[in-house]
């Protein structure tokens, strides 16, 4: 809980920051920082361990966010980071400003995982059911699962459709064991 707030003040605090143009960049560059972090245990060591000093740290990050496209203010808010300890929140950021974009732009991200690759045609009709549906622009993810066996499962915020057989069979053993 805590972490999710102390993400949410920090994403809040660079999006007011930012210039309208520098939107976009500054969101791929942090989604792509986040899940650097997350996924590099090197680059967790680095940021996290007290043999590297603030400019270190600071250079790292810098690089990486020069690589990534990330705007001067942007690598200015990685160096707050360091210099406030709070770098391992950076996915946490990342995906809370991902929400502040979304939500000034009015569109609701959705994940749309499925057993097979759909078509477009598919993609498309599923698309537009979701935008009638949920009456804003969506920003569809289509992803494939092949444990779902048949069907699709849509991620909407915390809300999940599961018309997967996998989700079907999961619920007709929840049922049955509890008679």
């Amino acid at each position: 809980m805590i972490k999710t707030a102390v993400a949410r003040r920090y994403a809040q605090a660079l999006f007011e920051l930012l210039e309208q143009s520098n939107i976009e960049a500054t969101r791929a560059a942090l989604n792509g920082l986040g899940a650097a972090v997350k996924d590099s245990a090197s680059l967790r060591h680095v940021v996290a361990s007290p043999a590297f000093g603030v400019d270190e740290k600071i250079a790292v990050l810098g690089e990486l966010g020069s690589r990534l496209g990330c705007p001067p203010i942007g690598k200015t808010f990685l160096a707050q980071l360091v210099k406030k300890n709070r770098v391992g929140f950076l996915p946490e950021i990342a995906e809370a400003f991902a929400r502040l974009v979304d939500q000034a732009k009015g569109t609701q991200p959705v994940t749309v995982s499925s057993a097979a690759a759909l078509s477009s045609a598919e993609q498309d009709r599923i698309k537009t059911r979701l935008r009638d549906t949920l009456k804003r622009e969506v920003d569809v993810t289509f992803q494939v699962d092949a444990s779902h066996l048949a069907g699709v499962q849509i991620h909407i915020g915390s809300a999940v459709v599961d018309s997967t057989v996998r989700g079907r069979l999961r619920a007709m053993q929840s049922l049955l064991t509890k008679e």
